[in-house]
């Protein structure tokens, strides 16, 4: 009996301790904030989730006073988790894809990333490769953010909902992935234009935050390997990996924290001199940027080159000219 009653007392002490630490760690996270919203929206149809991805950009945001932490795993499937739902409140299934990764035994790496007051922290999913979307419809998406990883689900943060119209699949003749204007439905095609016009709407995009206009004519791919490590990993990983190094190098774009001066936003800008041949050319730009007390002048040289008829912006250099 006093074995039996020495089992109990220990059992309700570790379900004590681990309530205290659950509850001191959601504490912790009182003050975080997650939101979702699309990336490069465009129009939706079932399955295929490499061929027409769902990309959401999730945002982490410290509101608190105090230095917020959490873990972040390399492989997000281990840090987050959507929830999608139809009008009738009846949620979708996983995919086979993220259940055999949560049940096979294997080491999760992650990094531990820190936030100051107002900081955020930013990055790009796609929600086919967790939720099995079969069939045409309007549904309900959410995210469940796992700070201390998905195996520590006793704390979890939830962000906004979104809605997701799926559409039914088109035929596969009038079948593509396109980005859209976010104000319509129209489609945002890349016309056959020249390159200083490529390069002149890409700048006024940037100037008006238009972020799927802005990458339209932009090789994204050849940007990221500008820089020589980037590239070397690039060039290394699996298909899914490279897939994951893109969505994360827009999203880092799109947050300035790297490459900063092809994101940076001039008041002004004037297109100098274009000179191309068939298939590569180069556009020099003498953009503006404003300062409280002066304005700093720079000379920007837009390396482009053709593909299938479209120019694309795929390398650039940049010269200060001083301050006026």
């Amino acid at each position: 009996m006093k074995k039996k009653l020495g089992l109990i007392i220990s059992f309700l002490f570790v379900f004590g301790q681990m309530a205290l630490f659950a509850q001191n760690t959601a504490e912790n996270f009182k003050d975080v904030s997650v939101s979702i919203k699309y990336f490069d929206r465009t129009v939706y149809y079932p399955g295929s989730e490499d061929e027409n991805p769902v990309f959401v950009q999730v945002s982490i945001r410290n509101n608190g006073a105090k230095t917020l932490r959490f873990k972040l795993a390399d492989d997000r499937m281990f840090s987050v988790d959507f929830n999608a739902y139809t009008v009738k409140n009846t949620m979708l299934g996983q995919t086979e894809k993220i259940v055999r990764k949560r049940t096979t035994n294997q080491t999760v790496y992650f990094r531990e990333i820190s936030l100051e007051n107002g900081e955020e922290y930013s990055f790009v999913e796609n929600l086919k490769d967790y939720i099995e979307i079969k069939e045409p419809s309007v549904y309900y998406i959410e995210l469940l953010f796992y700070p201390e990883l998905y195996k520590s689900k006793y704390i979890s943060l939830t962000s906004n909902r979104l809605s997701l119209e799926v559409r039914p699949s088109p035929s596969a003749a009038s079948s593509s992935v396109l980005p859209v204007k976010a104000s319509t439905a129209e489609l945002l095609v890349p016309e056959e234009i020249s390159p200083d016009k490529v390069v002149e709407q890409t700048i006024i995009a940037r100037q008006k935050s238009l972020w799927d206009q802005y990458f339209l004519y932009m090789d994204v791919e050849a940007m990221l390997q500008r820089n020589a490590a980037a590239k070397r990993k690039y060039t290394s990983v699996s298909a899914d990996e490279r897939a994951r190094m893109l969505k994360s190098y827009k999203s880092d774009l799109m947050q300035s924290r790297i490459d900063n001066d092809i994101v940076a936003v001039p008041e002004r800008f004037e297109i100098e001199k274009t000179v191309y041949t068939k298939t590569e050319g180069t556009v020099t730009v003498t953009e503006w940027f404003k300062y409280p007390n002066f304005h700093e002048k720079k000379s920007y040289v837009y390396k482009v080159r053709q593909r299938e008829g479209i120019w694309q912006i795929y390398d650039y250099t940049v010269t200060n000219l001083g301050t006026e």
